[in-house]
C-alpha cells in the first residue's frame, strides 16, 4: 500500500501542477482582459491540490516509514529526515491554504476582473510554494522524478 501510494502521490503532482499553471494563465486571462472567470479551471486545481493533501496526509501518518523513524533525537540534523518531517510538510500546507483562499475569494467575487485576479495571485504564491516543497531528484532527497 505504501509503495502504492507514494507513486500516486508523486505521479499526480504532475497532473497537479499542469490544472494549477492552467489556472492561473486563466486568471491572469480574466484579470488583465476581463475575460469571464473560468471557474473549472481552479476548481479541477482545487479539488487536485486536496487529493495530494489526503494522499499526503496518508503517507505522514500512516505509511510513511521514513516519519516513524524521524522523531528520534537528532533527526532535524539529517537533511532528508527533517525536509520530509518538517519542510515539506509545512510549505505544502501553506500552500494549499492559499489555493483554497485564493479558490473561495475567486468563487465569491461577481466581478470576473476580481476574480481572476484572486485566483491568480494566490495560485501564483501556491505554486512556487509547491515548486520549493517538492523533493526534486537534483535536491538530493532520495526522490525520483514519479
Amino acid at each position: 500500500m505504501y509503495n502504492m501510494l507514494k507513486h500516486a502521490h508523486s505521479g499526480l503532482r504532475w497532473l497537479l501542477l499542469a490544472a494549477l499553471i492552467y489556472a492561473i494563465i486563466k486568471g491572469f486571462q480574466s484579470w488583465r482582459n476581463g475575460k469571464a472567470f473560468n471557474k473549472p479551471s481552479a476548481l479541477i486545481g482545487l479539488i487536485l491540490t486536496h487529493v495530494q493533501l489526503v494522499i499526503g496526509l496518508l503517507l505522514y501518518f500512516v505509511y510513511a516509514p521514513i516519519v516513524k523513524v524521524n522523531f528520534e533525537d537528532g533527526f532535524m540534523k539529517n537533511d532528508i529526515t527533517r525536509f520530509y518531517t518538517v519542510e515539506h510538510l509545512v510549505t505544502m500546507l501553506l500552500a494549499i491554504i492559499l489555493i483554497t483562499i485564493g479558490y473561495s475569494r475567486g468563487k465569491r467575487k461577481a466581478d470576473a476582473t476580481a476574480a481572476g485576479k484572486a485566483v491568480f495571485v494566490f495560485y501564483l504564491i501556491g505554486l512556487l510554494l509547491i515548486l520549493l516543497g517538492i523533493p526534486w531528484p537534483f535536491r538530493g532527497l532520495g526522490a525520483g522524478w514519479f
